[in-house]
């Protein structure tokens, strides 16, 4: 058996992000996972306090998991692009562990 390091890129397959009106297919470079949320890019601004959904999903997990959180921070402009943060509110016990395992296998 050996072991490899394992980047942001291995490890997710697209992550969907959604809120009423806008919809984002994120691709695996595009995020960092966090023990309490997500960062992501994106060519358009997304106001504080917008709730979004999150659909993850990992090569190494059949499952896909669904989170919802809130816009905490918007920054940028429209010719760099934008770096939102979203704090995922809400989170079951299970979902808070395998976000952490995610966030800290990421981070690896």
């Amino acid at each position: 058996m050996s072991a490899r390091k394992v980047g942001n890129a291995d490890l997710f397959q697209p992550v969907t992000v959604q809120a009423q009106a806008t919809r984002l297919s994120l691709s695996a470079r595009d995020i960092r996972i966090r023990k309490n949320g997500i960062e992501f890019r994106s060519s358009d601004t997304i106001p504080v306090w917008t709730e979004m959904t999150v659909e993850l999903q990992t090569p190494l997990e059949p499952k896909t998991l669904h989170c919802t959180g809130v816009v905490v921070a918007c920054t940028g402009n429209r010719h760099a692009g934008f770096l939102v943060s979203m704090l995922f509110t809400n989170l079951s016990r299970q979902a808070q562990a395998r976000l952490n395992s995610l966030a800290s296998f990421a981070r690896a």
